[in-house]
């Protein structure tokens, strides 16, 4: 029998485990989901849908209407709102759902972070480690920074961000990025701190290497709290637990 598979994706890992599961068309059937809030994304080569649910309800009526079997949460960590939509349409529905959350950053030796919650909080602490910012938490994360009136922001993200700080260069990429191209950017632009969230992950780990060797600050945001839902950390795991169903 097929189980149809609803994933929730967005990230390196979410892509990983739809190739997996599409060389298995003979037990799974897959849809990729996407918010669609980023341009040109990266997609698997299986059946992608782009948009939201309209909430939980909304996403409840769509696990009836498709006959989803099950549901695989591989959302970016800091999609909290959809992690708690995804757990929430599952318990309305008896659809079982499982999370693929790639474990977070680990401080190492001859780091110097200073964790927070919030990016108000984030913006509070850069200024006053220094005063010139190197911004990398995102386009939808960058307004908190607007505040800031005697502080440079080098801010990178995949999209354009709605409003840029008064003092900034915006550098459009995507990572993966090297730890070479890091030491250069930071020098470059004279940047003294550094500003991400705790998104895990290889695709742009390489700006803490360079921050541990050039002995900046960084700021981490702390991810938000998320759905008590089993729990996997790689795609291959995730498979398994598929397979174990």
């Amino acid at each position: 029998m097929t189980t149809r598979v609803l994933l929730l994706g967005g990230t390196v890992e979410a892509r990983r485990l739809a190739g997996l599961l599409a060389q298995r068309p003979e037990s799974y059937a897959v849809t990729y989901s996407l918010a669609g809030v980023t341009s040109a994304p990266r997609l698997p080569t299986v059946a992608v849908r782009v948009g939201g649910f309209g909430g939980v309800d909304g996403l409840a009526r769509h696990l009836r209407d498709e006959q989803v079997d099950v549901v695989v949460d591989a959302t970016h960590p800091f999609a909290a709102r959809m992690s708690h939509h995804a757990a929430a349409a599952g318990a309305a529905t008896g659809v079982p759902v499982v999370a693929l959350r790639r474990p977070g950053w680990i401080e190492q030796p001859g780091d110097d972070w200073h964790r927070v919650t919030t990016l108000a909080e984030a913006a509070h602490v850069a200024a006053a480690l220094g005063r010139r910012i190197f911004l990398t938490t995102g386009r939808q994360e960058v307004d908190e920074f607007c505040r800031l009136r005697d502080t440079f922001c080098l801010v990178r993200a995949v999209d354009p961000p709605d409003a840029l700080p008064p003092y900034a260069e915006l550098v459009l990429a995507k990572g993966p990025f090297t730890v070479a191209d890091e030491l250069a950017l930071i020098r470059e632009h004279a940047l003294d701190v550094i500003v991400t969230k705790d998104s895990g992950g290889d695709a742009t780990s390489a700006k803490l290497e360079a921050a541990r060797r050039l002995r900046l600050p960084v700021v981490m945001v702390d991810r938000p709290a998320v759905p008590d839902v089993p729990e996997v950390g790689t795609p291959e795991a995730a498979l398994a637990w598929l397979d174990a169903r």
